[in-house]
C-alpha cells in the first residue's frame, strides 16, 4: 500500500472513530504540513490591492505578513528574514469564500450515497484530496450545509493536510419525506427499533419529526461541533421524495431548531425554495435562505427588513445531470427561475450571498470558479468580488462565538485579519473573468500565512 495513502486513511478513520483494527498503518516520510511559526514572515512588495471591501485599488504597497495574520500595510516595508515576493504590481486579494459547499458531498458520486455503493471511507478520501483541489481554486473558506466534514476540518486546521477553512453545519436534517430522507420505500414505514440508518449513524444526514426529536438531535449536532445548522424546510432536486411545492417541517419544529441554535449562540440556515416555505423560515427565526428561486418581491422585501440572508446559486442547465426523470424536471424549474431571484433580489437589495452547492461529481466542481463569475450578470466585478470575501465573511460572523477561527477577521485584507491571499496576474475589478481560470491567473495561494502555491518563484 502506497504510504501517503495509507497515512491518509489511517488518519481519516481515527478521526472518524471507525475500527480499524484490520487496517495496517505504515509510517510516512514525508514530513506533515504545519501552520506556520509565529515568527516566520512573507513580505509581498509592489502590489495593488483589492482589501475586499473598497471599490478602487490601494496602488504600489507592501503587505507584511508575520505567522498567520497580516501584519503591517504600507509603503517601502521592509522585515528581517522574510521570504519576500515581488507582486509587480498584480492585484493582492483576499482568499475566495464559498458559502455553500458540501466538502463531503461534492467530490462523492451518488452511487456511494444514494445506492449504497460505498461507505464513509471512501466518502471522507474522496473529500480530503478535494479539499485540496478546492483550495487551489483560491478557495480558502467554506461554510458547509450539510455531511460529515468534521475530521476533514481537524486535519486541514492541524495543517497535517492541505485544504480550505470549513465552518461545519454536521449532517443536513428534515422531517420524513424529507430533503433529507435518502431511505428507500422498501423501508418505509420506519419500525422505532431498526434504529439510525448508515448514513445518519456517519452524521451525513438526519431524519427527525416531532419538536422534542429535533430539539435533541439540533443539540446532538451542536455537541458534535456544529457551527450553525442546517434544515430543509421546502423540496429539493436530488432527494426523490420532496416535490419542489412542498413545505417540510410545521412552524413549531422550526422555532424549536431555532431556539436550540441561538441557546448555542448561533444561527439556522435552512433549504428552501418556495415562497411560503421561506416565509415560514423567517417567521421561524431562521437567519439564511438557501436558494430561494421561487421567493417573491414581498418575501425579498421582508427578508431586507429583516437583514435575512440569501443565498441561490447562478445555475445552468448544464451544471448537473439527473438519472431520476423527476430530477431532471425539478432541476429544469430551478435553472429556469435563477434570473429572477437575482435580478429582484439585486434590485430590493437582500443581502446575497454567494455559494455554489456542486453535487456528486468530482468533475464538476472544477466550475467553482465559474459560477462566480457568473454573478457578472447581476452584479458589477466589485460587487461580485466583495460578495465573495468581505460579504460573506460577514454572514460567517452569525455563527457568533460558535465561529472557529478568532483570531482575526477573514475576507478582508487589514491589519490583524487571516493572511488568506491571492495573487491575482490581471486587475479582476476590470476583468472579472480573470477569477474563472485559477491554474493561469492565480500566481500565490496563501491560507492561514502558509504559501501553497507560488508560481513566481
Amino acid at each position: 500500500m502506497n504510504t501517503r495513502f495509507s497515512e491518509l486513511l489511517f488518519s481519516l478513520v481515527l478521526a472518524l472513530s471507525i475500527p480499524i483494527a484490520a487496517l495496517a498503518h505504515t509510517g510516512n516520510k514525508e514530513k506533515p504540513t504545519s501552520p506556520p511559526n509565529e515568527d516566520s514572515s512573507v513580505l509581498f512588495k509592489n502590489a495593488n490591492v483589492f482589501d475586499g471591501e473598497s471599490d478602487s485599488l490601494q496602488s504600489d504597497v507592501d503587505v507584511l505578513v508575520q505567522g498567520n495574520l497580516i501584519k503591517k500595510i504600507g509603503k517601502g516595508l521592509t522585515a528581517d528574514n522574510a521570504q519576500v515576493i515581488d507582486a509587480g504590481g498584480r492585484v493582492l486579494m483576499p482568499g475566495l469564500i464559498d458559502v455553500h459547499w458540501h466538502t463531503t458531498y461534492a467530490y462523492t458520486p451518488a452511487s456511494v450515497l444514494m445506492n449504497n455503493q460505498g461507505d464513509i471511507l471512501e466518502v471522507a478520501i474522496r473529500s480530503m484530496t478535494g479539499a485540496k483541489a478546492t483550495l487551489m481554486r483560491g478557495f480558502t473558506t467554506v461554510r458547509d450545509p450539510g455531511g460529515n466534514s468534521f475530521a476533514i476540518k481537524k486535519l486541514i486546521d492541524s495543517g497535517e493536510y492541505p485544504g480550505h477553512r470549513i465552518l461545519p453545519s454536521g449532517p443536513f436534517m428534515s422531517q420524513t419525506s424529507g430533503h433529507a430522507d435518502f431511505r428507500s420505500n422498501l423501508e418505509i414505514p420506519a419500525n422505532p427499533v431498526d434504529g439510525l440508518t448508515y448514513w445518519e449513524k456517519n452524521m451525513m444526514v438526519l431524519v427527525s419529526d416531532g419538536v422534542p426529536d429535533v430539539r435533541r438531535r439540533t443539540r446532538e449536532i451542536l455537541r458534535y461541533g456544529a457551527t450553525q445548522i442546517k434544515i430543509t424546510t421546502g423540496g429539493g432536486v436530488s432527494s426523490l421524495y420532496d416535490p419542489l411545492d412542498v413545505s417540510e417541517y410545521s412552524l413549531a419544529e422550526i422555532k424549536a431548531v431555532v431556539e436550540e441554535a441561538e441557546n448555542f449562540n448561533t444561527y439556522v440556515l435552512a433549504h428552501v425554495m418556495t415562497d411560503k416555505g421561506i416565509r415560514r423560515s423567517i417567521e421561524a427565526g431562521v437567519k439564511s435562505i438557501e436558494h430561494g428561486y421561487f421567493a417573491s418581491d414581498d418575501t425579498l422585501k421582508l427578508m431586507k427588513k429583516k437583514g435575512i440572508w440569501l443565498s441561490p446559486q447562478p445555475f445552468e442547465m448544464d451544471d448537473n445531470s439527473w438519472d431520476d426523470p423527476e430530477s431532471a424536471k425539478k432541476w429544469r424549474k430551478v435553472v429556469a427561475a435563477v434570473n429572477n431571484v437575482y435580478t429582484n433580489a439585486a434590485r430590493i437589495g437582500v443581502k446575497i450571498a454567494f455559494g455554489t452547492d456542486l453535487l456528486l461529481d468530482a468533475e464538476a466542481t472544477k466550475k467553482q470558479n465559474a459560477l462566480l463569475v457568473r454573478l457578472g450578470k447581476w452584479f458589477t466585478p466589485f460587487e461580485v468580488l466583495k460578495i465573495a470575501t468581505s460579504g460573506n465573511a460577514e454572514l460567517l460572523e452569525m455563527s457568533g462565538p460558535r465561529h472557529p477561527y478568532k483570531e482575526g477577521p477573514l475576507g478582508v485584507i487589514r491589519v490583524g485579519a487571516y493572511a488568506d491571499l491571492l495573487l491575482v496576474d490581471g486587475n479582476p475589478l476590470r476583468e472579472l473573468d480573470l477569477i474563472a481560470n485559477p491554474d493561469d491567473n492565480f500566481l500565490v495561494i496563501m491560507k492561514d500565512g502558509k504559501i501553497y502555491k507560488n508560481t513566481l518563484k
